[in-house]
C-alpha cells in the first residue's frame, strides 16, 4: 500500500481524514492531531473470540461438566458437586487469564516532530524523531523493528506474518512523510 501515491499535495490531510482500518482490526491507523499531521497506529493481537462468545464458551462448558456432575451425584458420587465446582472456578480463572492475554496492546504515534512507541504493559519504550527513525524488516517481514541512535525496539510481535508485513508498509509510507522524505 503506497500512501504518499494516493495524493500530490496535502498528504497528510488527503491521508489521514477519516480512521483507515486494515487487517482485520488489529492495526487500526487513525489520526493522531486535529490538523491531519501525523497519524497513531493501534495494534492488537488477533482474536478468536469475542466477549460475548468467550462467556458462552464458559457457559457451555461449565453447563455440560455441571451435568455430568449431576449425573454422578444422582448415582451415588457424593463429591461430583464440589468438584465440578473446583473445576468452574479453574475453567474461569484460566478464560480470564486468555482473555486478559489477549489485551496488550502496542501504540505507535508517528508525527513530525517525534516517533513514539508505547506499550499497555510497560509505557513508553521508545522516542525519537522521525527523520532519525529505521525500519528494520528482517527475514522477510517475520520481525519489525524500529530503531534510532543505537536503540531499537520490536513492534507487532504478536501479529501474524501478513498482518506484520502491512504493518511495515504502513510505517514506511508513515515515516517518509513524518521525514519529508516523500516528497
Amino acid at each position: 500500500m503506497q500512501l504518499a501515491a494516493k495524493c500530490g499535495r496535502g498528504y497528510h490531510l488527503a491521508v489521514f481524514r477519516s480512521p483507515d482500518r486494515v487487517a482485520d482490526d488489529m492495526i487500526e491507523v487513525v489520526p493522531s492531531t486535529w490538523d491531519g499531521h501525523g497519524a497513531r497506529l493501534r495494534l492488537r493481537p488477533p482474536r478468536a473470540l469475542s466477549r460475548r462468545q468467550f462467556i458462552l464458551l464458559f457457559a457451555v462448558l461449565s453447563g455440560a461438566m455441571w451435568i455430568v456432575a449431576m449425573l454422578g451425584w444422582w448415582g451415588g458420587n457424593a463429591f461430583a458437586p464440589a468438584f465440578a465446582l473446583l473445576h468452574s472456578a479453574i475453567l474461569a480463572l484460566a478464560l480470564r487469564a486468555l482473555w486478559r492475554g489477549g489485551e496488550r496492546g502496542e501504540e505507535i504515534r508517528i508525527g513530525p516532530e517525534a516517533v513514539e512507541v508505547t506499550t499497555s504493559r510497560s509505557g513508553a519504550v521508545f522516542r525519537a524523531h522521525p527523520y532519525w527513525v529505521r525500519l528494520c524488516i528482517e527475514r522477510g517481514g517475520e520481525r519489525v523493528s524500529l530503531a534510532s541512535s543505537g536503540r531499537q525496539v520490536q513492534v507487532g510481535d504478536f501479529l501474524g506474518p501478513a498482518e506484520r508485513r502491512e504493518l511495515a508498509d504502513t510505517l514506511q509510507d508513515l515515516l517518509a512523510a513524518a521525514s519529508g522524505r516523500n516528497r
